[in-house]
């Protein structure tokens, strides 16, 4: 017999405030990250902020108004989203 275990993080449920990104995974822990990591979701308007889908199997979740997607991996890990890069005046 096989049993297969994950140990990937799944996404259940998401709360986004002017302050955090909330998720609720699948195995009991809730983690949050700054809305700052985001520049894209700083930026967006409240209503964009909670226009989002989980995706996946609950690996991520994608907020398609401001085209961000944020994975539950980089939020466990700290990864966030880098700023755009500045095209130099010439």
């Amino acid at each position: 017999m096989t049993i297969v275990a994950r140990h990937d993080p799944r996404i259940l449920t998401v709360e986004v405030t002017d302050e955090l990104i909330s998720a609720h995974l699948a195995d009991g822990r809730t983690i949050s990250v700054p809305l700052a990591w985001s520049w894209r979701l700083s930026n967006a308007t409240p209503g964009q902020r909670q226009h989002f889908e989980i995706i996946g199997t609950g690996q991520g979740v994608h907020w398609p108004d401001v085209d961000e997607d944020i994975s539950a991996l980089g939020m466990l890990t700290g990864t966030p989203a880098p700023p755009p890069k500045q095209v130099a005046a010439q």
